[in-house]
């Protein structure tokens, strides 16, 4: 006599469907390679990053460099999408800026940056997204907010200002400690910038585990297990 068999059922935790989840119980193979949900959550923060320009620019000091929002936007890429995905967000953020679209603070574009005094800070945010998404995966993953913000203010913090510093003295002519000395006016807003991100990607990655795929795997070996 033949086995009946129970009938097959699917529930919510063998697939997911959301915008940051498009993922099933198959692992995929190739952590680098990128499908379209990928693409679908870069372009997101890139539209972000972009969005965050709207509310124009505040110039202070006498460098002529602007606080922005968009420095917040790429600390959230890397925060809360990784290295890989928010290295795209970013890379698909600065193309379309230098294809001549006004969509940097003040309606400027990428072309109009590179011959600012803000050029260095337009080309950090690259580097600054590709730290903050590394270690943010060496930290996952569990997302901590301490850790995450000291990772906050060190890619979108200093190596943006690194940058920013290298741009201000080309294209500015000014002395080194004087471009250090401009950068103080924006270091208590990117701190709150830094802050805001760690707490937001805490809630993010609590409530949709595994948009960044740690880096480190924990040892499961019974063996070293203490």
């Amino acid at each position: 006599m033949a086995r009946s068999c129970p009938p097959c059922t699917l529930s919510s935790s063998d697939v997911e469907y959301s915008f940051f989840t498009m993922t099933t119980s198959t692992p995929r193979e190739n952590p680098w390679s990128i499908g379209i949900a990928d693409i679908t959550q870069a372009a997101v923060f890139a539209a972000l990053i972009a969005a965050l320009g709207l509310p124009g620019p505040i110039t202070v000091g006498s460098a002529g460099v602007p606080i922005t929002f968009q420095t917040l936007g790429v600390m959230l890429a890397g925060a809360i999408l990784g290295l890989k995905k928010g290295t795209l967000s970013v890379v698909i953020f600065m193309a379309v800026a230098l294809a001549g679209l006004p969509i940097l603070s003040g309606g400027r574009n990428g072309q109009t940056a590179l011959i600012s005094p803000t050029a260095g800070f337009f080309v950090g945010f690259l580097p600054g997204v590709i730290v903050i998404g590394l270690l943010t995966a060496l930290m996952m993953p569990r997302y901590r907010i301490l850790p995450g913000i000291v990772i906050n203010l060190i890619g979108g913090v200093v190596v943006i200002y690194l940058f920013g510093t290298v741009g201000l003295v080309l294209r500015a002519d000014m002395s080194l400690w004087a471009a250090i000395a401009a950068n103080g006016w924006f270091i208590a807003g990117d701190a709150v910038k830094a802050i805001v991100t760690a707490l937001v990607a805490s809630q993010v990655h609590r409530g949709w585990p595994g948009l960044i795929a740690p880096l480190r795997q924990r040892t499961t070996d019974p063996k070293v297990a203490v």
